[in-house]
Protein backbone atom coordinates (compact mmCIF):
# COMPACT_ATOMS: atom_id res chain seq x y z
CA UNK A 1 0.00 0.00 0.00
CA UNK A 2 1.71 3.20 -1.22
CA UNK A 3 0.79 6.82 -1.79
CA UNK A 4 1.96 9.51 -4.18
CA UNK A 5 1.22 13.22 -3.94
CA UNK A 6 -0.25 14.96 -6.98
CA UNK A 7 -1.73 18.41 -7.43
CA UNK A 8 -4.20 18.64 -4.53
CA UNK A 9 -4.46 14.86 -4.53
CA UNK A 10 -3.36 11.83 -2.52
CA UNK A 11 -2.92 9.01 -5.01
CA UNK A 12 -3.02 5.33 -4.13
CA UNK A 13 -0.82 2.87 -6.00
CA UNK A 14 0.60 -0.65 -5.69
CA UNK A 15 3.78 -2.27 -6.98
CA UNK A 16 4.03 -6.01 -7.66
CA UNK A 17 6.89 -8.16 -8.96
CA UNK A 18 10.21 -7.08 -10.41
CA UNK A 19 11.80 -6.31 -13.75
CA UNK A 20 11.01 -3.67 -16.39
CA UNK A 21 8.09 -1.44 -15.42
CA UNK A 22 4.51 -1.51 -16.68
CA UNK A 23 1.87 0.84 -15.30
CA UNK A 24 -1.85 0.15 -15.81
CA UNK A 25 -4.21 3.13 -15.92
CA UNK A 26 -7.85 2.14 -15.42
CA UNK A 27 -11.01 3.25 -17.23
CA UNK A 28 -14.07 5.08 -15.92
CA UNK A 29 -15.52 2.08 -14.09
CA UNK A 30 -12.28 0.78 -12.64
CA UNK A 31 -9.51 1.39 -10.15
CA UNK A 32 -6.31 -0.40 -9.13
CA UNK A 33 -8.08 -3.68 -8.33
CA UNK A 34 -9.57 -3.92 -11.83
CA UNK A 35 -6.27 -5.41 -12.95
CA UNK A 36 -6.56 -8.54 -10.80
CA UNK A 37 -6.25 -10.75 -13.90
CA UNK A 38 -3.20 -8.89 -15.22
CA UNK A 39 -0.99 -8.58 -12.14
CA UNK A 40 -0.51 -12.34 -11.50
CA UNK A 41 0.12 -12.94 -15.21
CA UNK A 42 2.90 -10.35 -15.48
CA UNK A 43 4.52 -9.87 -12.08
CA UNK A 44 7.06 -12.69 -12.51
CA UNK A 45 8.67 -10.85 -15.43
CA UNK A 46 7.80 -7.20 -14.83
CA UNK A 47 7.36 -4.61 -12.12
CA UNK A 48 3.58 -4.17 -12.37
CA UNK A 49 2.24 -0.86 -11.10
CA UNK A 50 -1.45 -0.23 -10.58
CA UNK A 51 -2.98 3.05 -9.42
CA UNK A 52 -6.14 4.98 -8.68
CA UNK A 53 -6.68 8.23 -10.52
CA UNK A 54 -8.16 10.99 -8.37
CA UNK A 55 -11.81 10.26 -7.63
CA UNK A 56 -11.33 6.51 -8.10
CA UNK A 57 -10.68 3.72 -5.62
CA UNK A 58 -8.65 4.90 -2.63
CA UNK A 59 -7.32 8.16 -4.10
CA UNK A 60 -8.63 11.45 -2.77
CA UNK A 61 -8.31 15.08 -3.79
CA UNK A 62 -9.01 18.57 -2.46
CA UNK A 63 -10.73 21.26 -4.46
CA UNK A 64 -12.76 20.95 -7.65
CA UNK A 65 -12.46 17.69 -9.55
CA UNK A 66 -10.93 18.07 -13.00
CA UNK A 67 -9.93 15.11 -15.15
CA UNK A 68 -7.39 17.33 -16.89
CA UNK A 69 -5.25 16.54 -13.82
CA UNK A 70 -5.18 12.79 -14.61
CA UNK A 71 -1.91 12.87 -16.60
CA UNK A 72 -0.28 14.60 -13.64
CA UNK A 73 -1.59 11.82 -11.41
CA UNK A 74 0.13 9.24 -13.62
CA UNK A 75 3.39 11.19 -13.58
CA UNK A 76 3.22 11.55 -9.78
CA UNK A 77 2.96 7.77 -9.40
CA UNK A 78 5.80 7.14 -11.85
CA UNK A 79 7.99 9.60 -9.95
CA UNK A 80 7.09 8.03 -6.61
CA UNK A 81 7.93 4.54 -7.86
CA UNK A 82 11.30 5.70 -9.20
CA UNK A 83 12.08 7.63 -6.01
CA UNK A 84 11.35 4.46 -4.00
CA UNK A 85 13.95 2.50 -5.98
CA UNK A 86 11.64 1.07 -8.64
CA UNK A 87 12.01 1.35 -12.42
CA UNK A 88 12.81 4.80 -13.79
CA UNK A 89 10.55 4.13 -16.79
CA UNK A 90 7.49 2.07 -17.56
CA UNK A 91 5.27 1.08 -20.43
CA UNK A 92 1.97 2.87 -19.78
CA UNK A 93 -1.13 0.78 -20.52
CA UNK A 94 -4.27 2.93 -20.57
CA UNK A 95 -7.74 1.40 -20.76
CA UNK A 96 -10.47 3.55 -22.34
CA UNK A 97 -10.42 6.93 -20.53
CA UNK A 98 -7.17 5.91 -18.88
CA UNK A 99 -5.54 5.88 -22.31
CA UNK A 100 -5.82 9.65 -22.72
CA UNK A 101 -4.20 10.16 -19.32
CA UNK A 102 -1.45 7.65 -20.08
CA UNK A 103 -0.63 9.15 -23.48
CA UNK A 104 -0.51 12.75 -22.27
CA UNK A 105 1.63 11.72 -19.28
CA UNK A 106 4.07 9.97 -21.62
CA UNK A 107 4.27 12.98 -23.90
CA UNK A 108 4.79 15.35 -20.99
CA UNK A 109 7.42 13.15 -19.38
CA UNK A 110 9.01 10.92 -22.04
CA UNK A 111 11.85 10.22 -19.63
CA UNK A 112 9.37 8.11 -17.65
CA UNK A 113 7.71 6.37 -20.64
CA UNK A 114 9.19 3.28 -22.27
CA UNK A 115 6.11 2.85 -24.45
CA UNK A 116 2.35 3.39 -24.50
CA UNK A 117 -0.56 1.01 -25.08
CA UNK A 118 -3.84 2.70 -25.99
CA UNK A 119 -6.42 0.02 -25.19
CA UNK A 120 -9.84 0.71 -26.75
CA UNK A 121 -9.06 4.40 -27.19
CA UNK A 122 -7.22 6.79 -29.47
CA UNK A 123 -5.93 8.69 -26.46
CA UNK A 124 -7.60 11.99 -27.38
CA UNK A 125 -5.68 12.26 -30.66
CA UNK A 126 -6.69 15.43 -32.49
CA UNK A 127 -7.40 14.75 -36.15
CA UNK A 128 -10.51 15.83 -38.14
CA UNK A 129 -11.20 12.53 -39.88
CA UNK A 130 -10.61 10.45 -36.76
CA UNK A 131 -12.77 12.81 -34.70
CA UNK A 132 -15.70 12.18 -37.05
CA UNK A 133 -15.17 8.42 -36.93
CA UNK A 134 -15.01 8.41 -33.11
CA UNK A 135 -18.13 10.59 -32.98
CA UNK A 136 -20.02 8.12 -35.18
CA UNK A 137 -18.86 5.18 -33.06
CA UNK A 138 -20.05 6.88 -29.88
CA UNK A 139 -23.40 7.79 -31.44
CA UNK A 140 -23.99 4.10 -32.13
CA UNK A 141 -22.74 3.08 -28.67
CA UNK A 142 -25.07 5.35 -26.70
CA UNK A 143 -28.03 3.52 -28.21
CA UNK A 144 -27.00 0.47 -26.18
CA UNK A 145 -27.41 -0.08 -22.43
CA UNK A 146 -24.14 0.72 -20.67
CA UNK A 147 -23.30 -2.89 -19.82
CA UNK A 148 -23.91 -3.97 -23.42
CA UNK A 149 -21.22 -1.52 -24.52
CA UNK A 150 -18.64 -3.06 -22.23
CA UNK A 151 -19.24 -6.83 -22.00
CA UNK A 152 -20.75 -9.26 -24.49
CA UNK A 153 -24.16 -10.84 -23.79
CA UNK A 154 -22.60 -14.31 -24.02
CA UNK A 155 -20.10 -13.52 -21.29
CA UNK A 156 -22.75 -12.05 -18.99
CA UNK A 157 -24.86 -15.17 -19.41
CA UNK A 158 -21.94 -17.55 -18.95
CA UNK A 159 -20.31 -15.68 -16.05
CA UNK A 160 -22.97 -13.72 -14.15
CA UNK A 161 -20.62 -13.66 -11.15
CA UNK A 162 -17.88 -11.80 -13.02
CA UNK A 163 -20.40 -9.54 -14.72
CA UNK A 164 -21.76 -8.61 -11.30
CA UNK A 165 -18.27 -8.01 -9.93
CA UNK A 166 -17.52 -5.80 -12.94
CA UNK A 167 -20.48 -3.61 -12.02
CA UNK A 168 -19.52 -3.56 -8.35
CA UNK A 169 -16.05 -2.22 -9.18
CA UNK A 170 -17.52 1.16 -10.02
CA UNK A 171 -19.22 1.55 -6.64
CA UNK A 172 -15.83 2.32 -5.05
CA UNK A 173 -15.43 5.47 -7.17
CA UNK A 174 -16.63 8.97 -6.36
CA UNK A 175 -15.85 10.54 -9.75
CA UNK A 176 -18.84 10.90 -12.06
CA UNK A 177 -18.96 10.98 -15.85
CA UNK A 178 -19.52 14.74 -15.68
CA UNK A 179 -16.17 15.03 -13.93
CA UNK A 180 -14.45 13.58 -17.00
CA UNK A 181 -15.51 16.37 -19.33
CA UNK A 182 -12.00 17.86 -19.69
CA UNK A 183 -10.18 14.57 -20.17
CA UNK A 184 -9.50 15.03 -23.88
CA UNK A 185 -8.96 18.79 -23.79
CA UNK A 186 -5.21 18.44 -24.27
CA UNK A 187 -5.11 15.66 -26.83
CA UNK A 188 -1.98 15.33 -28.96
CA UNK A 189 -1.58 16.23 -32.62
CA UNK A 190 -0.16 13.95 -35.28
CA UNK A 191 3.01 16.00 -35.23
CA UNK A 192 3.39 15.61 -31.48
CA UNK A 193 2.90 11.86 -31.66
CA UNK A 194 5.20 11.58 -34.64
CA UNK A 195 7.98 13.17 -32.62
CA UNK A 196 7.39 11.01 -29.54
CA UNK A 197 10.46 8.92 -28.61
CA UNK A 198 8.50 5.88 -27.43
CA UNK A 199 6.73 3.04 -29.31
CA UNK A 200 2.95 3.03 -29.45
CA UNK A 201 0.40 0.19 -29.64
CA UNK A 202 -3.25 0.65 -30.57
CA UNK A 203 -5.00 -2.34 -28.98
CA UNK A 204 -8.65 -3.01 -29.75
CA UNK A 205 -11.27 -5.72 -29.67
CA UNK A 206 -13.09 -7.06 -32.70
CA UNK A 207 -16.40 -6.70 -30.82
CA UNK A 208 -15.77 -3.32 -29.22
CA UNK A 209 -19.09 -1.44 -29.18
CA UNK A 210 -17.52 1.88 -28.12
CA UNK A 211 -14.64 2.24 -30.58
CA UNK A 212 -14.87 0.24 -33.78
CA UNK A 213 -11.94 -1.78 -35.16
CA UNK A 214 -12.32 0.13 -38.44
CA UNK A 215 -11.67 3.41 -36.62
CA UNK A 216 -8.62 1.97 -34.88
CA UNK A 217 -7.23 0.59 -38.12
CA UNK A 218 -7.71 3.96 -39.79
CA UNK A 219 -5.90 5.64 -36.90
CA UNK A 220 -3.02 3.24 -37.43
CA UNK A 221 -2.88 4.14 -41.12
CA UNK A 222 -2.88 7.86 -40.36
CA UNK A 223 -0.27 7.59 -37.64
CA UNK A 224 1.94 5.35 -39.73
CA UNK A 225 4.41 4.36 -37.04
CA UNK A 226 2.01 2.85 -34.46
CA UNK A 227 1.47 -0.87 -34.09
CA UNK A 228 -2.18 -1.95 -34.38
CA UNK A 229 -3.57 -5.15 -32.92
CA UNK A 230 -7.24 -6.11 -33.24
CA UNK A 231 -8.08 -9.08 -31.00
CA UNK A 232 -10.71 -11.47 -32.43
CA UNK A 233 -13.87 -11.84 -30.37
CA UNK A 234 -12.86 -9.32 -27.70
CA UNK A 235 -15.19 -6.56 -26.40
CA UNK A 236 -14.43 -3.08 -25.04
CA UNK A 237 -13.50 -4.49 -21.64
CA UNK A 238 -11.12 -7.06 -23.08
CA UNK A 239 -8.92 -6.98 -19.97
CA UNK A 240 -11.89 -8.30 -17.96
CA UNK A 241 -13.80 -10.61 -20.30
CA UNK A 242 -10.91 -12.16 -22.25
CA UNK A 243 -7.93 -11.49 -19.98
CA UNK A 244 -5.61 -14.07 -21.53
CA UNK A 245 -5.97 -12.43 -24.95
CA UNK A 246 -5.38 -8.99 -23.45
CA UNK A 247 -2.42 -10.19 -21.40
CA UNK A 248 -0.85 -11.91 -24.39
CA UNK A 249 -1.12 -8.77 -26.52
CA UNK A 250 0.37 -6.59 -23.79
CA UNK A 251 3.10 -9.16 -23.14
CA UNK A 252 4.11 -9.19 -26.80
CA UNK A 253 4.47 -5.42 -26.78
CA UNK A 254 6.36 -5.45 -23.47
CA UNK A 255 8.74 -8.07 -24.80
CA UNK A 256 9.43 -6.08 -27.96
CA UNK A 257 9.93 -2.82 -26.03
CA UNK A 258 12.31 -4.52 -23.62
CA UNK A 259 14.24 -5.98 -26.56
CA UNK A 260 14.75 -2.49 -27.99
CA UNK A 261 17.16 -1.77 -25.17
CA UNK A 262 17.89 1.31 -23.05
CA UNK A 263 16.81 3.87 -25.64
CA UNK A 264 13.22 2.72 -25.30
CA UNK A 265 13.30 1.45 -21.74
Amino acid sequence: MSWATGSEARLYYEVHGSGPGVLFVHGSGGHHAAWWQQVPALRDDYTVITMDLRGFGCSRWDGEHDSAAFPGDVIAVLDAVADAGGPDRAVLVGQSIGAAAALRAALDRPDRAAGVVLAHSLGGLRHPELAELVKADRAAAVKLPVLDRLLTPEFRERRPDLAFLFQQMGTFNTAKMADLRNLGSDGPTLEELGAAPFPLLLLAGERDSVLSPATVRRAGEILGHARVEIVPGAPHSMYWETPSLFNDAVSRFLSDVTALGPTHG
